[in-house]
């Protein structure tokens, strides 16, 4: 359980570092970013803090996503609508943080209110961004064991093209929930993306079986591409926080994006011992995700 809480932060604690209240989300210069975290002493030296280090839209979208998943539903229809609620919801509830154009956008097409067609949108060929990717970890909490692929495999898609409608956007939410899965099985993360290819057919079937459209910038800013810099990262860095937030969270791209990625594989994988505290004492909506990581491994523990 532990690990499952410290998933939740870490993605959290990813997210504030790589956003920096939009500051470091915006700048294209890496070395920039680096020289700027040298002279605030360096990410030892971190105090995160609601005023000054406050989560990005993408963190609370993944706690929207959490919270419908640890709900009492009785079948995925049901999971769907919910989710529905909560991210239309979540739209006039972001508390002034620029919300991601796709996830907005679509929102508004989606129908609380019918039963049949709630999830049901238009496909938009804009919605190919990181913000499916970016909501789908806990989905791979809430369903890592290898015999639930299925239900991890159309929830995430469903999910993921609830607000991002377009193959490279929701194949984002596949990539990252897998990735959640793989990282609570323990599988070595040098097979992660062989196996991420695996299933890649199963995917494609329940699009064509299910799909109501089918169609043929900057790092990170696309579905596909997130998860994967931030695999890459935790490939290169092992259990090495410090090495991590180098390659994950300040570099000239959309680093919230993959920084939440990768901090939350990270907590899956490690757990908290290498994160100076300072990074999550004070994290914003800390107890909030504690929680969500605590009802995400009680709805995952099969019962006995």
């Amino acid at each position: 359980m532990e690990k499952f809480q410290a998933a939740m932060v870490l993605g959290g604690v990813g997210d504030a570092l790589g956003y920096r209240k939009g500051h470091w989300e915006s700048c294209l210069s890496g070395k920039k970013i680096q020289e700027e975290l040298a002279s605030m002493g360096g990410l030892g030296g971190l105090r995160l803090d609601p005023e000054n280090w406050p989560l990005s839209d993408g963190t609370l979208m993944h706690m929207t996503t959490a919270g419908a998943l640890v709900t009492d539903f009785w079948c995925l229809e049901d999971l769907y609508r919910e989710l529905v609620r909560l991210y239309v919801e979540a739209m006039s509830s972001l508390q002034g943080r620029p919300p991601d154009p796709s996830s907005v956008e679509s929102c508004a097409f989606l129908k609380p209110d019918n039963f049949l067609l709630a999830w049901h949108t238009p496909f938009n060929e804009k919605g190919s961004g990181f913000g499916a990717a970016t909501k789908a970890m806990c989905i791979g909490m809430r369903y890592w064991q290898p015999e639930k692929l299925d239900n991890l495999v159309e929830v995430s898609i469903e999910t993921g093209r609830m607000t991002h409608h377009h193959p490279i956007g929701f194949l984002g939410s596949l990539c990252t929930a897998l990735f959640a899965s793989y990282a609570v099985q323990g599988k070595p993360l040098v097979q992660w993306g062989r196996d991420l290819m695996k299933v890649i057919p199963k995917a494609e079937d329940y699009c064509r079986k299910t799909i109501r459209h089918m169609a043929e910038g900057r790092p990170g800013r696309r579905g596909h591409d997130a998860p994967m810099i931030a695999y890459d990262a935790l490939l290169a860095s092992g259990s090495d926080w410090t090495e991590l937030c180098k390659r994950a969270m300040f570099h000239g791209g959309e680093s919230c994006a993959t920084g939440s990625i990768a901090g939350c594989l990270y907590g899956l994988l490690y757990g908290l011992k290498q994160v100076p505290t300072g990074l999550y004492q004070n994290l914003e909506k800390r107890d909030r995700l504690e929680e969500l990581g605590r009802e995400l491994h009680r709805a995952s523990t099969p019962e006995k």
